[in-house]
């Protein structure tokens, strides 16, 4: 057994490195990690987790979108960050609630679909999240 201690980054693939930072550093309000390699490839700090912002034409990689809400960014209040990204000029999907969680899906410029995700019932052992 390997034993993964953690999931160290999840590379999100962009076509504008400039758009991607308004995108991930201004709108959404993610640290930027000052480790970061190179412009090509920026890190941003996500809690839990660093997305790994690049482009794929400077990693001898095609461009493609990642598959629809890859990545779930929990936020305190789905409503109110799909209201700021709308102010911002940003299409925002409607808002939505499974009974569990609400969310609502947007398109980072490059196309990348995030989800905007805040469960709000327990877990099945009683946790709550």
């Amino acid at each position: 057994m390997i034993e993964v201690e953690r999931v160290d980054y999840v590379r999100v693939p962009v076509t504008d490195m400039d758009e991607a930072d308004r995108f991930y550093g201004e709108l959404l309000g993610l640290r930027r990690s000052p480790s970061s390699p190179g412009d090509d490839w920026v890190e941003y700090e996500a809690g839990n987790v660093t997305l790994a912002v690049m482009t794929p034409h400077t990693h001898e990689y095609e461009f493609e979108a990642l598959p629809p809400s890859t990545i779930a960014l929990r936020v305190a209040d789905v409503a109110a960050a799909k209201a700021t990204l709308e102010a911002a000029g940003l299409e925002v999907g409607e808002l939505w609630d499974s009974g569990v969680c609400k969310g609502a899906g947007v398109s980072d410029p490059a196309g990348n679909r995030i989800l905007l995700h805040r469960r709000y019932a327990a877990y099945p052992d009683g946790r709550m999240p």
